[in-house]
This record gives C-alpha cells, structure tokens and sequence, in this order.
C-alpha cells in the first residue's frame, strides 16, 4: 500500500501525511518555501514538482527510504472534528469549485434527489437553510463513512484517524501531530527541529484557504449546527478523533484542544 498522501520536501527534512481540511494547502505551502525560498505559484495542489508526493511514480522510492531511515521530521495535523466537518459542507457541498464548477459533478444534484439538501447557488447569493441542509448532509456523510453507500466516502469528511492511520499501518511514525487551531506555534517548533534548508518567517506567511469567497459563509455558531441528533451521528463518525486528539465533544463551540496528544497512544491505537 505504501504511503499515500504522504508530502516530503526534497531537501528530505520533512515528512507530511496531508489530512484534507486541516491547513494542507498552509502547511504545502510552508514546506515548498522551507526548500525553495518562494511560495508555490498556485494551488500547492497541483505542484508536480518542487515538491515529492506519493502520487507521483519518481517520488515514491525517495518517499519510502526516508519513511524507513527516520531521519526527516515526520508529522500530521489534526483539527476539531465539529468545525473539519462543518468546513467540508462549506466548502465541497455548498461552495463552487475553483474551477467553477460544482464538486465532482453530479454530486450536489444527487445529494438534493436522495436527501433534500438545498445550498442555493451564486445567482441567489446562497440562500438557504443552511442548518437544516447540513444535518441532512451529515445523513449522507454517515452513510458514506459507515456503510460506503451511495459512494465510497470522500477525503474531505473521512476520519482524520482513517487518513493518518495508514501512515502507521505501513511502517511509518510520527514525531508530531500539530493542532490547525495553533498551526504557528506547532509549525515554529517543527521548523525549528527540522532545521530546513531556508528559514521560515510564520509571520509572514498568507493563508492559503482556496475555498475561500466561492460560497456561502456560514451564518451561525457551530453549535447551532448540531442538534442531539447531529452530536449523536458526530459520535458515531469522529469517537477516534475526538478521543485521540483531545478535543471538546460536549461543547461544540470549543474549537481549541484539551491537552496535549499522547503519541504513544496514537500509534498503538492506529497500528495493525
């Protein structure tokens, strides 16, 4: 199986399983000027060069020596799971692609057949009832993650223990986990271990967001978003997440962690 979705800079010093939804485009985007001196012209994305990713075939051997050796800083990043998934609808179901286009095609009209959910469109600047169509998405998000119907589930709203996980199940360890609520002061001490070849001014780095100003903004409290029901199927999808990771499942509003994360228990709980 490898390492898929496993970033590394090319001067090897770092080692990034991305997990979708927790700053990947910020954190691409620091590690391609921790080599290069420059930020990415473009979404860190499509980068098919400057930049090693599993998914491209000359990457792949340079990838896994270094996994195996452990020289580089490995790590990952993690973020409130009430907020990640609120992010995904936002972004994937309500928002409009940089493309233009709506997320993998038919996927919106589909999800407005099967579960009635409604994310208006640019021509009505976005009107809708933004609370009850992300409750019928976290429905549809549910059926995906749990029992793989209508469709296989998508990156964006699978458990970020799932995507990290696989890092561990195929030889790899962490040496940090950073939160996206404190991503300057976690990346300042990644950096500042990795000892990159260019120094980075966190100060002075933009956030990347793409999504950003193609779609709703949304008009509530995360807490307002989640009814019994909605904590109930939340539970269900995160419990690892919140349990691994440290974050508030009473309290909906509290985005920041509770403590710091156990690495051992990480890597026991996601091994084989």
């Amino acid at each position: 199986m490898g390492f898929p979705g496993v970033w590394m800079t090319e001067s090897e010093s770092l080692i990034y399983r991305v997990v979708p939804k927790c700053a990947c485009s910020t954190i691409g985007q620091i590690m391609f000027y921790s080599d290069h001196g420059r930020f990415f012209d473009g979404d860190i994305h499509d980068a098919d060069t400057g930049l090693h990713k599993w998914a491209q075939d000359g990457s792949k051997p340079l990838i896994e020596s270094a996994v195996r050796r452990r020289d580089a800083v490995a790590f990952t990043c993690v973020r409130n799971p009430y907020a990640r998934i609120l992010s995904s609808f936002f972004d994937k179901i309500a928002g409009i692609q940089r493309n233009g286009r709506r997320y993998r095609g038919n996927l919106v009209p589909q999800l407005a057949q099967r579960y009635g959910i409604d994310v208006g469109s640019p021509e009505n600047g976005f009107d809708f009832d933004q609370i009850a169509s992300f409750r019928r998405f976290l429905l549809f998000a549910r059926d995906t993650i749990l029992w793989r119907r209508p469709m296989e589930p998508d990156i964006h709203w699978s458990a970020m223990s799932g995507h990290i996980g696989t890092f561990i199940a195929n030889g790899g360890r962490y040496d940090r986990i950073l939160f996206t609520e404190t991503l300057d002061d976690g990346m300042a001490k990644l950096l500042h271990a990795a000892r990159t070849p260019v120094p980075v001014d966190l100060a002075a780095v933009p956030r990347f967001n793409e999504s950003e100003g193609h779609g709703p903004r949304r008009a509530h409290a995360v807490s307002a978003f989640f009814d019994d029901l909605s904590r109930h199927l939340v539970w269900e999808i995160y419990k690892d997440d919140f349990q691994l990771f440290g974050y508030d499942f009473d309290d909906p509003d509290n985005r920041l962690p509770q403590g710091e994360i156990d690495l051992g228990r990480v890597h026991a709980r996601l091994a084989p």
